[in-house]
């Protein structure tokens, strides 16, 4: 990523503190507005009449689109492991009453929007070589706003204490910093990433039904540095950079070049999971990769 793009990112992060439509549904891509409970021949209907499947994905941001995102789950989670899933970018969807009509809630996006507008959405955009040009200037106001607000962090915190599951991959720690309920559930607090560059995923626990199988494997994209917060014995992967190179930022110092990556762990009756790699594609359809998502869809849906 260059720098004036990560810059910009970190800084909407920062800025805020660290504070912390339509959907696609079994497959289809569903347009209807927010305050319409979508509807598709692949669902079922809630008691809430939300729509009802295995799986409430909510995915994409400015830098993690819903269109990648989209087509590494749903192959994985759908296609191959045979789940009933909603995907959507809509944050407006994540309500008790939507969670209530699923099992699983998937997170992958940073909880900031843009509702200004911004510049660029390309993550390796470099302004030096393209400049933007709109003449007249267009009325852009490019400030980051968190979407989480207090009421959907404790629905997801009530979710999954209550027996759901909850699967947070990549950026969702992001979110930790301005929602202590999201952070109690999640369990840890992002700090930064590196550029990207390969790293290795590598198993410290092999004996839970998630790692079981599954092999060292090498993704290359933005290693994830976090506080985690909960019981070290859950730590089941940890990610490393294999040249030593070490992760540092004025405000936590020096992290070291490995981190914390995959964890699981019961969280009241419910479960959870996080998995750091999720950036690109190629990292999601990593075999080894492959086989550890799909051990943890068995676990979080209480079928291993």
């Amino acid at each position: 990523m260059k720098n004036a793009e990560k810059i910009s990112r970190r800084a909407a992060i920062r800025n805020m503190g660290m504070v912390g439509a339509g959907a696609v549904l079994g497959g289809r891509i569903l347009a209807q507005p927010a305050a319409a409970a979508p509807s598709a021949t692949s669902a079922t209907t809630g008691p809430t009449g939300s729509p009802q499947a295995d799986v409430f994905a909510l995915i994409g941001d400015r830098w993690h689109n819903f269109d990648y995102v989209y087509a590494a789950l749903h192959r994985t989670i759908v296609r191959e492991a045979g789940a009933s899933a909603m995907f959507t970018p809509d944050h407006a969807l994540l309500s008790r009453e939507t969670l209530a009509a699923c099992k699983l809630l998937i997170m992958l996006c940073d909880g900031l929007s843009f509702p200004g507008g911004y510049s660029s959405p390309y993550p390796f955009y470099d302004p030096e070589k393209m400049k933007i040009v709109s003449n007249p200037p267009a009325p852009v106001d490019e400030k980051a706003a968190n979407w989480l607000t207090p009421e959907q962090g404790k629905a997801i915190r009530e979710f999954v204490q209550n027996g759901g599951s909850a699967w947070f991959f990549h950026n969702a720690s992001y979110i930790s910093g301005g929602n202590a309920d999201f952070r109690h559930v999640e369990g840890a607090l992002f700090t930064g990433h590196t550029v990207f560059r390969p790293y290795k995923m590598k198993i410290v626990n092999a004996d839970h039904p998630i790692t079981r199988g599954v092999k060292d494997f090498v993704v290359s994209e933005e290693q994830h540095f976090l506080i985690y917060d909960k019981d070290p014995q859950s730590v089941l992967i940890r990610s490393v950079n294999e040249e030593g190179l070490e992760y540092k930022t004025e405000a936590h110092g020096n992290q070291g070049a490995t981190c914390e990556a995959c964890w699981a762990y019961d969280y009241g009756k419910g479960r959870v999971c996080f998995m750091a790699p999720g950036h690109t594609i190629p990292s999601f359809w990593n075999p080894e990769y492959v086989k550890l998502q799909k051990n943890a869809l068995r676990w979080l849906l209480r079928q291993a």
